[in-house]
C-alpha cells in the first residue's frame, strides 16, 4: 500500500474508529477537565480535549476526529447542563478540529478560535492527503479500512465548517466565554500556526501538539522552531501542562520532554546511526509515556527519517 501524507495513515489507519474507552472526562484541577484522546496501533488518533468552565459556558480546546470522541464532549456539556460557548483549536490537524462541525450543529452560537493556518492546509497538505486517499480507496479491499479512508475525505470536505470565526493573530491575554486566559501563537512550529493557552489562576498550560507522546509528530513541522517554541513555553510559570497527546505533565516532566526533544533533533542532525536516536528518545520518554514501547519505536523510526529529510529542512526555510 502506498504511503499516505500523514504518518497516521502510514502507521495506524486500519479502519476501526476510536475506542469509546477514551470517552472518560475527568477533572484535572477545579474548573478544568480532560478527555484523553487515543493513539494506538490500528486506529486513527484523537487529540486530547480540554474543557474550561467559563462564566458564559464551556470552553472546549480541540474537538477530536471521531464521532465517538466528539459525542463524549457533547455528553459532558449536557451532563454539566452548560452550553459550549467557545471552541479553541490548537492547530489544524484533523484529530484536533474534526469535531468542530458537530459542535457547531449542536451549538449554533458557538465561537471557534484558531489561527488561520487551516486555509493554507486545505489547499496544500490536506488537498494532497485527500488526493492520496482517493487514490487508495478504490483498491482497498478491507471494508473497515476503506471506511476509515472515506471518513478522512469527509472531514477534509467539511472545509470551512472546521475553520475559525475568530482568528488568533497574536499572543496576549484574551477573555473567552467570560474566562481570561493567556493565549499564545507560535508560527511555523508544529504547523504554520499553533495556539497554546495558559490559565495563570490555576498555573495550567494547555500546549496542543507542541507536546506530544509517544513521539513528536513532525510531519508538518519545522523541527528547530518547534524546539524554540518549547523553550518559550518553559519561561511560563506553570505547574501542570496538558499536552496534545499523552497524560498531563508536571513541570519536571515537561523539562524532561524538552530535553529529550532537543537531544532527538541533535541526534538526527549528527552522523549517529538511526537506532541510536530511537533508543535515546525511547529511554528518555519512558517515564512520561504509557504507550506501547514497540509502537513508540516504530513511530520514531519514521520520525528520525522525517527529521533527516529535505522536506523538514524546507519547512524551516520558509
Amino acid at each position: 500500500m502506498r504511503r499516505l501524507a500523514f504518518v497516521f495513515a502510514a502507521f495506524v489507519v486500519a479502519g476501526a474508529l476510536a475506542s469509546s474507552a477514551a470517552a472518560q472526562v475527568h477533572e484535572v484541577v477545579p474548573g478544568i477537565w480532560l478527555l484523553r484522546g487515543t493513539f494506538t496501533p490500528g486506529h486513527q488518533p484523537d487529540g486530547n480535549t480540554i474543557v474550561f468552565d467559563g462564566t458564559d459556558g464551556l470552553i472546549v480546546v480541540d474537538t477530536g476526529r471521531h464521532v465517538a470522541h466528539t459525542q463524549a464532549i457533547l455528553d459532558f456539556a449536557k451532563q454539566r447542563n452548560r452550553p459550549i460557548a467557545a471552541v479553541v483549536n490548537s492547530h489544524w490537524h484533523l484529530d484536533h478540529i474534526g469535531g468542530n462541525a458537530m459542535i457547531r450543529d449542536a451549538y449554533p452560537n458557538v465561537h471557534v478560535y484558531a489561527s488561520n493556518a487551516l486555509n493554507g492546509a486545505l489547499t496544500g497538505f490536506l488537498a494532497n492527503y485527500k488526493k492520496q486517499l482517493q487514490g487508495v480507496i478504490p483498491e482497498t479491499q478491507d471494508a473497515d479500512q476503506r471506511t476509515a479512508y472515506e471518513s478522512e475525505v469527509h472531514l477534509i470536505d467539511l472545509g470551512t465548517k472546521l475553520a475559525p470565526d475568530v482568528v488568533i493573530t497574536s499572543s496576549g491575554p484574551r477573555t473567552i466565554a467570560g474566562r481570561t486566559l493567556r493565549v499564545g501563537l507560535e508560527t511555523n512550529s508544529v504547523t504554520a500556526g499553533d495556539v497554546w493557552l495558559f490559565d495563570e489562576s490555576r498555573s495550567v498550560l494547555v500546549s496542543g501538539d507542541l507536546i506530544t507522546l509517544p513521539a513528536p509528530f513532525l510531519d508538518t513541522a519545522c523541527p528547530s522552531r518547534w524546539g524554540e517554541s518549547l523553550d518559550r513555553l518553559a519561561a511560563l510559570d506553570f505547574d501542570l501542562v496538558i499536552p496534545g497527546h499523552g497524560a498531563p505533565m508536571t513541570r519536571k516532566q515537561f523539562t524532561a520532554y524538552q530535553s529529550a526533544y532537543h537531544a532527538l533533533v541533535s541526534c538526527a542532525a549528527s552522523t549517529n546511526e538511526k537506532q541510536r536516536c530511537i533508543d535515546d528518545w525511547t529511554a528518555a520518554i519512558r517515564p512520561l509515556s504509557d504507550a506501547d514501547e514497540k509502537f513508540t519505536r516504530s513511530l520514531m523510526g519514521y520520525y528520525v527519517d522525517v527529521l533527516r529529510s529535505d522536506a523538514a529542512k524546507a519547512r524551516c526555510a520558509g
